[in-house]
This record gives structure tokens, sequence and C-alpha cells, in this order.
């Protein structure tokens, strides 16, 4: 079979890249095309992201892939993270510069929130779990600074959905990322709208929601021109960079029986795959969420702060004079005494602070735990609480699906630490499988192929995954240590969680 070539856009908070996908109908092949920066850009006391820097890259990417693979493109699509949005007026115009999720304007605005609508009403109707920065709060603080513009803008495009704009014209949102905008009731399958009424949320500002797949029109003409790659399809993948992800874990044809995931990068997303979404008592105390995946599914997961503790840290020691891979500094860890300190990785105190390491050393201190002495301690108890924060969560989704989970599946870029993969082994006492590392990527390119007529069904496209890549497996090891420390650990998140955490 000759080869066919995807496009894929994956945007993540730190960087983002141009990937091309060549699929000859059994494996896949990845070819990075571009590859540039990204992060919060600080406009005066605001976060806000560059979209339109962003959207430069994009094209410059294209226009790369166009000469190096021509004829061979068939379609391009666009993954990122979930939440933040743009407003578009009813001509097009992009009203200000999109939030970044960081940004403080949300800090306190679930009081608000839940002063209006209660808490309970807004879980039954959207089945999200609770966090400032989802886009429902986040409108909602815009509608306490910015009603004047709130009021003449026409659409809300999320950014993946935004950069589909950009591609092809479209004016819709795909489902996987509806879903973590607290403003989408999975059980109706459509905008939550009665709780929009409630807090007085313009609903024009909600268009069409649409599934992973979906051919949302050609190149633009102009964007045609000028990147040479012809007016090429453009497919919605499932646009959620998680979504993506776990339609890319490898558990074969015929599936791996009772697993879960996690999803590692700057955030950890660890859940199950769900054929419909877990509203009930119980998720709404473990403030869990339900977001769209592909085919219908839901994922059931918890997002737990992940990598973003180390990668904080390393810019602290960056600005010290101290400028250490992540190599090194997972061999600094490597030399420090185990479990020896341990936090709430969740609190929201870690949610963006200006000294990462001087906010984990003060909270060890506040909580009686042994204040960090050294690099090397601080990154080995980031790693360490993160491995006892995924047992903690596998209980939980192994209490709300009545299901024992056998097998657990870390994919992304997190997946190349090996110290953080063989900690989550250990700490939950289950084998734990290691990549891809592309998962987000691979995910986009092969629904994309899927959307062309390449493939069949969600366990085709993880078949492929399987048959193009060598995953890792890490066995569980020095299991009574661990289980006995795990009940201190659960009794400094008890604590922690009367302060707030996220």
């Amino acid at each position: 079979m000759t080869e066919k070539c995807f496009l894929g856009v994956d945007l993540g908070a730190e960087s983002g890249r141009v990937m091309a996908g060549l699929f000859d109908g059994r494996r896949i092949r990845i070819e990075q095309v571009h590859r540039f920066q990204n992060g919060a850009v600080s406009v005066g006391d605001t976060l806000r992201w560059d979209v339109l820097r962003l959207w430069s890259e994009i094209q410059d990417g294209l226009a790369k892939a166009a000469a190096t693979l021509g004829t061979k493109v068939v379609s391009v699509g666009v993954d990122t993270w979930g939440v933040d949005y743009v407003l578009l007026s009813r001509t097009g115009e992009m009203l200000g510069m999109p939030y970044h999720y960081r940004d403080r304007r949300t800090e306190g605005i679930l009081a608000h929130a839940f002063g209006r609508v209660s808490k309970r009403e807004i879980f039954a109707q959207t089945g999200l779990q609770f966090m400032e920065f989802n886009t429902l709060f986040q409108l909602l603080a815009f509608q306490q600074t910015n009603s004047d513009l709130l009021a003449v803008a026409d659409r809300l495009l999320l950014m993946p959905d935004f950069f589909h704009w950009c591609l092809s014209g479209s004016r819709v949102i795909e489902r996987t990322n509806a879903t973590t905008t607290q403003c989408f009731d999975p059980t109706a399958g459509q905008w939550a709208f009665d709780v929009l009424r409630k807090f007085g949320l313009p609903l024009n500002l909600f268009p069409q929601v649409v599934e992973p797949g979906t051919r949302l029109g050609r190149l633009r003409e102009t964007i045609a021109a000028r990147t040479g790659l012809g007016r090429i399809e453009v497919i919605a993948p499932a646009t959620h960079d998680t979504a993506s992800a776990v339609a890319a874990v490898p558990t074969g044809k015929t599936g791996t029986p009772n697993w879960a995931y996690i999803s590692s990068g700057t955030w950890s997303l660890m859940g199950v795959e769900v054929q419909r979404a877990v509203l009930t008592d119980r998720a709404l105390e473990l403030n869990v969420t339900n977001e769209g995946g592909i085919d219908g599914t839901y994922r059931l997961l918890k997002n737990i702060m992940g990598l973003w503790l180390v990668q904080e840290c390393r810019r602290v020691f960056e600005r010290q004079g101290r400028n250490y891979s992540y190599t090194e500094l997972t061999a600094l860890a490597a030399q420090s005494q185990p479990l020896r300190t341990l936090i709430n990785p969740d609190d929201r105190v870690f949610l963006k602070p200006d000294d990462m390491a001087a906010a984990i050393r003060d909270w060890c201190a506040r909580h009686g735990e042994p204040v960090p002495q050294n690099d090397g301690d601080l990154i080995r108890c980031c790693l360490e609480s993160l491995a006892f924060k995924y047992r903690m969560v596998l209980e939980w989704l192994e209490e709300l699906t009545g299901t024992r989970i056998e097998t657990i599946h870390i994919v992304g870029g997190g997946c190349q630490n090996e110290s953080l993969n063989q900690l989550a082994a250990d700490a939950c006492g289950r084998p734990v499988v290691a990549g891809p590392i592309e998962a987000t990527v691979l995910g986009n390119l092969l629904v994309q192929a899927r959307s062309a007529g390449e493939l069949g069904s969600l366990a085709d496209l993880r078949e492929v995954v399987g048959a193009s890549t060598a995953p890792t497996t890490f066995e569980p090891s020095t299991q009574a240590r661990w289980d006995a420390a795990y009940p201190r650990f659960v009794s400094l998140v008890a604590k922690s969680a009367q302060d707030g955490a996220i």
C-alpha cells in the first residue's frame, strides 16, 4: 500500500509541533516537521496565550510539510489542552488575547459560583471535577470584569477549534474538548443550557458540537496557497490532547482487560475508559471528572498536578545558576533517602507559585514533614508524592467502577521518566506499561486516518499503535516499604484538603 500522510498539530503548555504521520495500512511512523516554543505571556497583571504567534508557527510547519511531503498529505488536525478559549465577534474579529488557565482572575470564583448555583446541581449537569480554571469559571470571572466584551461576543471557540477556524473557517467545537469546559451535559449530549442560563451566560456563544473524525472543510484558499499544501481536508481529531492520548493506549485488538491510563506530562491525567459518565454522589465527593473520548466513550479521571512540580523546581534551580537536565535531576533524586518527605501534590499552593522549591519547603514545615535539604531531596519528594497520588486515585477508580485494575498504561512525554514509572509501579502494586511517548500525536493522526476510511474501530486504531511502538513494562517491587508509608500520605492529603486542595 502506498503511504498516506496525515499532519497533526499538537500544542502543549510548553511547546508545539507539526508532526507527519506516514501510514502504510498496518503501521504508522511519525516525523517531526516543525517544533516551536509555547508558554504564558505576561500582559499587565494577566497571563495570556500568544495565539497569533502560534498560528504563524503552524503555518510555517505546514509549509515545511508541503515542501517535503507534497501530494502525500491527506489532511490536517489540531489537538491542544482544554478549557481555554478565544472569543470571536460576528464578523470574525478576535475579542482580546485569550487568557491562560493559570491566570489569577479566577481565584475565589468557585465560592461565587456556588452562591448562584449549587455545587451538586453543576456536577449533576456537567459531570466535571471542580477546578477554578474550568471554562465555566473563567467565563464567570470574565462576566465580572469584561461584561461589555462578553455582550458583543458571537462565538466561543476552544483552542483547537480556533485553529481549525484559522485553517478552514469552521465555527464548531469538537466534543472531547467541549466536555472539559464544565458547560457540557454528558447525559443529554449537548451544552448544559440550564446551568448556563442560571449564570446569565449568553447561549449564542456555544456553537454546534461535533464528533472526533468530523470533516470540517478544506484548507482556506489563502492558507493553501501560502503553505503550498493545496486544499487538503481539515479533520477534527479528538481535539483534547488527553482524549487523543487515550485513543492511542496500546491495549491490542482484543483490549487489555481492566486497565487504567496516566497521560503523563505537565499534568498527570489518570483514569479509566467507561461507556457512560459516572455522576454519583461519591464521584462528586471525590471530585473526579467525566470527559469525552472516542466513539461516545467517557474518560472517568482525575487531574493530578503532574511533572509541573519538577518543571517548576527546575526553573527555580536555573534562576539560581544550577542548570540540570531532567536526566540529571532524576539521578540526584536517586541519591536521596527513599520516602523521607511527602507532600500532597494537588495542594492549591503548588498550582502557580512564584518559587516552587520554596513552596514545597514551606508546605513541609507547616505539615510536619522533613524539609528537603537539597535539590535531589526536592525532586524525590515530588516523584514519590506523585506515585502515591496515583495509588490513591487508582483506589478511587476501582471503587467507582467496581472493578480491580490490573495494569496501568503511562503514555505521553512523562513516560520517559523511568524513575517515576518504577515508583508508580511500586506505589500502586501493579505493572506499569510505559509508552508510547507520542501517544497524543498518534491518536490525532490515526483518527484522521480513520476519517479517511483507512481504519475501522477504536480497537483497530489501538492495534496500529501496538504494531508501531515498543512499550516498556515496569514490575512492582519494594511493596512493604510503600505499604508502610501510604497511611502517612493519606493523612497528609486529608489535612491538606482542609486548606483547599484542587
